[in-house]
């Protein structure tokens, strides 16, 4: 007799690719990445509570848009997407810069931006993070040619 494998749940797991890398309970809500795009919305705004999901999501986009096909194998969106293109995202998780005051907050920003400059490069003249990242988006999409995902 065959003994079927124990899947634990990803208790304190945030992220999609810990989570189906690691054979975690996982249940599928890749059925509303199909949905947002065949709605073609430009910005998506998730509005839930503590605790119901919204940084997994935010992971689960990730995965999509860096077009990591292996992770989805099994879920929903792997019977809609044909392509699997792989898009430069700016993922900023700003769970890092709870309880911070202004000064705090800038420099955590900061550090985020920078990591991205290393990849895209930085524009001199550009000071304050909005101009940062606005040449960031503007030099991602200049250099891959495709779309950029904030």
């Amino acid at each position: 007799m065959e003994t079927q494998e124990i899947r634990k749940y990803p208790v304190g797991i945030q992220t999609f690719d810990k989570i189906r890398e690691g054979n975690y309970v996982y249940i599928d809500k890749t059925k509303y990445i199909v949905k947002m795009m065949k709605n073609g919305s430009q910005y998506l705004f998730l509005s839930r509570p503590r605790r119901f999901g919204k940084s997994l999501f935010v992971s689960t986009l990730k995965a999509y848009f860096e077009g990591r096909k292996e992770l989805f194998d099994g879920l929903a969106i792997a019977d809609y997407e044909k392509e699997w293109v792989k898009h430069p995202v700016l993922h900023f998780d700003m769970s890092t810069a709870k309880h911070m005051d202004e000064r705090g907050l800038l420099s955590e920003l900061n550090l985020k931006l920078q990591e991205y400059e290393k990849i895209y490069g930085r524009e001199e003249g550009a000071e304050n993070p909005n101009q940062r990242l606005q040449y960031l988006v503007m030099r991602a999409c200049e250099q891959t040619g495709l779309k950029v995902v904030l």
